[in-house]
């Protein structure tokens, strides 16, 4: 297992608990294995905490707070660190997505969100959520566009998107949103920022048919798996868990189009949503 990396503890609260964890840990002189053991969950589960990459729940924190003898320490910091700008189902995702150096994701049926455009995104969000206000909804275009920012990052993380052909044909606002949509995948895959695969229709059935799946790697902690439903979502970390989803993510790249094919698509249907706005 990776050993723990030297977190700032200035740059988050959850930063600041890894450390502090960490520090807990080697004092009591248990091993990653030996507390995630106590804690009934694995070592990897205990250095993902450290390093900062997932985060500290309340019912963890309590039981380390036993297991460690540090009173109520991660208990009354845990509020701290596990605030988020997202909601519970997805502030886990949201957070490890930052620090992955690969993220592989298979969409069934939108765009990534890391991949849309504000106005895909307020479409998107408009109609998960038909009664908001439209300040409400601006924050969530707001949200989703701060997430995009890790792209800004020329060599990392590697970004792999298997884009079922529906999410595709699926016109999701109006015409000009998809062409828009569209054409700033195309850039994207242009500038060498993404992998982006479409998996046709006549592809037929296949592992992925029932959801949404992410896989993400990093430098120093072990691999995550975010499988998202309707307004749900849960990340695993058990190695079987990921290895399966990984395998059925190879399956998916082995059945799509050829990231060159894949681009032709997108340019061709890019054209023919334009023609439409213009029709």
């Amino acid at each position: 297992m990776p050993g723990s990396r030297d977190l700032d503890p200035s740059a988050s609260p959850r930063a600041l608990l890894g450390a502090e964890l960490r520090h807990a840990r080697e004092n009591a002189g248990l091993s990653q294995e030996e507390l995630g053991q106590r804690l009934f969950v694995s070592g990897s589960f205990i250095g993902q905490l450290e390093n900062g990459t997932r985060r500290m729940l309340p019912e963890y924190a309590r039981m380390l707070d036993e297991e460690l003898g540090t009173g109520d320490f991660f208990q009354r910091n845990c509020r701290a660190a596990a605030k988020s700008k997202y909601r519970e189902h997805f502030a886990e995702a949201a957070e490890a997505e930052t620090q992955a150096t690969a993220i592989r994701d298979y969409a069934s049926m939108l765009i990534p969100g890391l991949l849309q455009t504000p106005a895909y995104a307020r479409a998107v969000s408009r109609a998960y959520q038909p009664s908001a206000t439209a300040e409400a909804i601006e924050e969530l275009v707001t949200r989703r566009m701060e997430r995009a920012r890790i792209l800004g990052d020329p060599t990392k993380p590697l970004l792999w998107a298997v884009i079922d052909e529906a999410a595709l044909r699926r016109v999701t606002g109006e015409p000009e949103v998809m062409a828009e949509a569209l054409r700033h995948l195309i850039g994207l895959i242009r500038q060498n920022r993404v992998i982006v695969q479409v998996l046709p229709f006549d592809a037929g059935a296949h592992p992925g048919m029932q959801g949404c799946v992410r896989l993400m790697d990093f430098d120093d902690a072990p691999p995550l798996v975010y499988l998202e439903g309707v307004d749900t979502g849960r990340m695993e970390d058990d190695p079987a868990t990921v290895a399966r989803y990984r395998l059925y993510f190879e399956f998916l790249t082995a059945s799509a189009l050829s990231p060159e094919k894949s681009l032709a698509l997108l340019e061709a249907m890019a054209q023919d949503y334009g023609h439409e706005k213009h029709a």
